[in-house]
């Protein structure tokens, strides 16, 4: 028998796993400067604990204003099975790649997963090198190499690309894509069985990291587009453009089924999903199936607040999709079942730009009767709205994070400055559907050894909904 690496052999193998008793959550100091720095916060979530919903260890990056958001294993459930290897890897260093600073943070979680430490970093330079800035997603691959996406160029101009890192050594191996780039980049997720890798799209660095605002719609500055390579050759080898309602196709995600040639890709700005297939000859195509309707309001900036959907993900037994809807301020959760017609089960408010105290009236609503009112959770409001989501292995738990990114936080929810982020749970009817915020459970940001910080991605030490890939047998 070959020897096992970690994670699971399947995805419903997953969904047995151990419930999860600890959160990594990256977060970033938005009142930046000398000697404030962004964190890796460990949050204890185990119920029985005496720290539950606390932080329990912060580890430091070394300099200000770095911009850490997403992060990533050296190994995942894709090095499941380690033919012919007597060393077999293990998952205990979580990559995290700041936008802002281009340098990624190699944090060990072997020695102490309650107290995980900084034990290398992966500079600047090599991304110099590379014309190469703003790292975003890290997945694993099953060569044994680790793969983070990247958006702009040297001069943060919009450039779609992926650097290698050996997973052993942390040393960068140089760009994964043979030929021709993307115009810009994002997001992706591979499936070696389909020979394809999919990738999305946001903007370029320059643009988004200014905040958003409708004109940069216009001209070539987002991205509307997923693009499609060959696994095997590394090649981009088609672009289909979503159009209008794609603008900024963010999070992507494949069905985990690694036979399954289908998945899911959230677009932010006009707040859609679409699904993305592969058709009988091989292209592959897209189409929209959830559209959330713009809202139509006095007293704010426009006359009308678009979602802005800002994460997707889809449960381990492929049943549930769940998106967040940060402007609009509310967690969805669709029945996927009948792939082509997502069925709406499930919606919780917490928090948003509607709020019927925010100042903003609706005049007129497609989906609502009243506007919702503020959340409070232990006598604490909740400030911003829903952003990233977790999801438990079991499909039982979904942990909502509300940092977008911090020009987006700062512009869109000013008050997360003083009042900093939050993280909720909502607890998830798995059998029939449906959703109920966990009043007794909140993690609370404000009260930081440094001021206020705004939590963004979350993991867990034994892998994730979102960070494993599976690969199909034969």
């Amino acid at each position: 028998m070959s020897p096992r690496g970690p994670g699971y052999a399947t995805p419903l193998e997953a969904t047995k796993g151990p419930r999860e008793e600890i959160l990594y959550v990256t977060c970033v100091q938005p009142n930046g400067g000398e000697g404030k720095h962004d964190l890796l916060a460990t949050i204890d979530v185990d119920p029985k604990s005496s720290t539950y919903c606390k932080i329990i260890h912060r580890t430091y990056t070394h300099h200000p204003n770095e911009e850490l958001h997403h992060s990533g294993w050296n190994i995942c459930s894709s090095c499941h099975e380690v033919k012919g290897c007597h060393n077999v890897p293990k998952r205990n260093k979580l990559l995290m790649p700041c936008l802002a600073s281009k340098r990624i943070y190699v944090v060990d979680t072997g020695k102490n997963p309650r107290a995980p430490e900084i034990c290398a970093t992966i500079e600047p330079v090599e991304f110099d090198a590379l014309d190469l800035s703003y790292p975003h997603t890290t997945h694993c691959l099953p060569s044994g190499e680790i793969m983070v996406s990247t958006m702009g160029d040297n001069k943060e101009n919009s450039k779609g690309d992926f650097m290698l890192i050996d997973a052993e050594t942390l040393k960068v191996k140089g760009t994964w894509t043979v030929g021709e780039k993307a115009h810009f980049g994002y997001d992706f997720w591979y499936q070696p069985f389909h020979d394809v890798m999919v990738a999305s799209e946001w903007a370029a660095p320059n643009v988004f990291k200014c905040g958003f605002y409708p004109d940069h719609l216009v001209g070539d500055r987002y991205g509307k587009s997923l693009n499609i390579y060959s696994w095997k050759d590394r090649q981009l080898k088609q672009v289909i453009d979503l159009g209008r309602d794609g603008f900024a196709p963010l999070e992507l995600r494949f069905l985990h089924n690694p036979k399954e040639s289908q998945g899911y890709v959230g677009c932010c700005v006009f707040a859609n999903v679409f699904r993305f297939f592969k058709k009988e000859d091989g292209s592959w195509d897209a189409h929209k199936v959830i559209s959330v309707p713009a809202k139509k309001v006095s007293g704010w900036v426009a006359d009308e607040i678009n979602g802005m959907m800002s994460d997707i993900l889809i449960s381990l037994d492929d049943r549930y999709l769940y998106f967040s809807n940060w402007l609009h301020g509310d967690v969805r959760q669709y029945d996927i079942t009948d792939r082509e017609n997502p069925k709406l089960t499930g919606q919780v408010f917490l928090g948003g730009s509607i709020l019927s105290d925010s100042g903003v009236t609706v005049v007129e609503d497609r989906e609502l009767s009243a506007q919702p009112d503020p959340v409070f959770i232990n006598g604490k409001r909740l400030y911003a709205g829903p952003q990233m989501l977790q999801l438990s292995l079991d499909g039982k738990r979904l942990y909502v994070s509300s940092s977008l990114y911090s020009p987006f936080d700062r512009q869109f929810y000013p008050d997360v400055l003083e009042k900093g982020g939050f993280i909720v749970k909502i607890d998830v009817n798995v059998e029939n559907g449906g959703m109920t915020l966990d009043k007794d459970f909140l993690v609370e940001f404000d009260g930081e050894p440094d001021g206020p910080i705004l939590p963004h991605e979350m993991r867990y030490p034994g892998g994730d909904v979102t960070s494993d890939i599976w690969l199909a047998d034969g």
